[in-house]
């Protein structure tokens, strides 16, 4: 039997941006580090890292996964798990992620990311914790492998699953509410009725943190600035508050890697002076807007104007992306809808009854989130095109931290109830089942539970 009194159960969130991992009944997640890994590949013969033209990796232009024709000498690979790892520049590293819109594509790079975060982070033997994993709301298809590969890999005692977004109703105490999650590669907006997902009411837009960021890269590109990634130079110091960087040269530098290092400081740029503007972004308007500054690694002082207004808000307005320099052919943002215009779309494909208990209770979670004035802004514009019998209210939590990790913080209040009292045995009785069972009831949820 694995009660809570007897031995604590691990919570993982692993989002397309960021993984969080910790114990249940904390407060916050103890291991968080990016969902990407560096990766180097190896011919198996050798110890040393050597490359062939016929071994080149082809990249996906718009997610820079790296693929390798399997046709050719086989490879193995080492990776690179955290932000350490990550942050030591190596030669011929590329930067790869396990998703591709949405879903798993390489199940061996999160296999290494969960090794990392429970045997090297959490610091705990697997085999000896319950464990409750998030998964994404749009996606149902791949649970059979999740399960497989804990119960198999790491012979975890019991395995619950749960949807992002009954996790975010959940940490905010309601069991009927309206889902805004905006992670890093996506939004999804998902209504909960009764602590259950109503998939048909799930819309989802490929706008989401690493895209805002994308467009902060190439509006500061379009202005002349460069970001120097912090491997290329180093500062030294000629005489006390006098700088001089000298660039420094690394030719087998990956392109995904000095992208990488580029988006880490274009996505602090847009954390410390982005805010959602008050009304509609408009050209004119903001033209003579006060100047914010932001010091750049390398000691380049920059100053940011109307972009601090205009990027987040591309999340209220897609078709503004086509304004901005080297983005409009990126998506079609002309067949994208708007973050109120997602939330009242969701709400229509609900039943009649419930869509007034929907309007009250929106729930803002996820990293883009927590940008400045989105929940205001958010729910003036709701307010404005709701029905006029509803009643328009958008909560969120006044901790960015809590608004950030609310999918985590869900689980992690979630299995302070007794949900493994009955895993001791069921994973018994599932010793000598049949492969064929096993994916039944992997897909059925029935090995421990999950929140559909």
């Amino acid at each position: 039997m694995y009660g809570g009194d007897e031995v604590s159960a691990i919570v993982i969130d692993l989002g397309s941006h960021t993984c969080k991992a910790g114990y249940a009944g904390e407060d916050a997640p103890k291991a968080v580090f990016p969902s990407v890994v560096g990766s180097i590949e190896q011919k198996e013969a050798l110890d040393d890292v050597k490359f062939e033209k016929d071994m080149e990796p082809i990249a996906d232009s718009r997610s820079n996964i790296k693929t390798f024709d399997s046709g050719k000498v086989k490879a193995k690979r080492k990776l690179y798990v955290g932000c350490q790892a990550l942050g030591f520049r190596r030669d011929y590293m590329e930067v790869v992620s396990p998703f591709k819109d949405g879903a798993v594509v390489d199940w061996d790079i999160v296999d290494n990311i969960w090794d990392h975060a429970l045997r090297r982070r959490l610091l705990i033997d697997p085999k000896e914790h319950p464990m409750l994993l998030s998964e994404p709301t749009s996606n149902n298809q791949q649970r059979e492998k999740l399960a497989e590969l804990l119960f198999e890999n790491y012979k975890v005692p019991a395995l619950f699953v749960a949807k992002n977004a009954v996790l975010t109703s959940f940490a905010s105490g309601r069991a009927t509410s309206l889902v805004v999650d905006s992670g890093g590669g996506s939004t999804t907006v998902a209504p909960v009725h009764d602590g259950y997902v109503l998939h048909k009411g799930v819309v989802t837009s490929p706008i989401g943190g690493e895209f805002l960021t994308e467009c902060m890269m190439k509006s500061l590109e379009s202005k002349g600035i460069t970001l120097k990634p912090r491997y290329s130079f180093k500062r030294k110091e000629n005489r006390p508050g006098d700088f001089q960087t000298i660039d420094l040269d690394f030719p087998n530098t990956t392109e995904s890697y000095r992208l990488y290092c580029q988006r880490l400081i274009a996505s602090d740029i847009k954390e410390c002076v982005c805010r959602a503007p008050d009304t509609p972004f408009d050209e004119s308007a903001y033209a003579n807007i006060p100047m914010t500054p932001y010091e750049l690694p390398d000691g380049q002082l920059i100053e940011i104007g109307a972009d601090r207004f205009k990027i987040p808000d591309v999340l209220f307005n897609p078709s503004l992306v086509q304004t901005i320099p080297g983005m409009e052919t990126f998506l079609d943002s002309t067949s994208l809808s708007g973050l109120p215009q997602m939330v009242i779309d969701s709400i229509n494909k609900c039943d009649v009854d419930i869509r007034r208990e929907l309007f009250s209770s929106i729930l803002l979670s996820g990293g883009t989130a927590s940008m400045q004035q989105l929940k205001e802004r958010l729910e003036k514009d709701l307010t404005e095109e709701a029905p006029q019998a509803a009643r328009v209210k958008v909560l969120a939590s006044g901790n960015a931290t809590e608004r950030r990790f609310s999918v985590w913080i869900g689980g992690a209040s979630l299995l302070l109830l007794d949900l493994f009292s009955k895993c001791g045995s069921l994973k018994e009785s599932m010793k000598n089942m049949e492969l064929h069972t096993f994916k039944e009831n992997v897909l059925k949820c029935c090995i421990v539970g999950s929140i559909v």
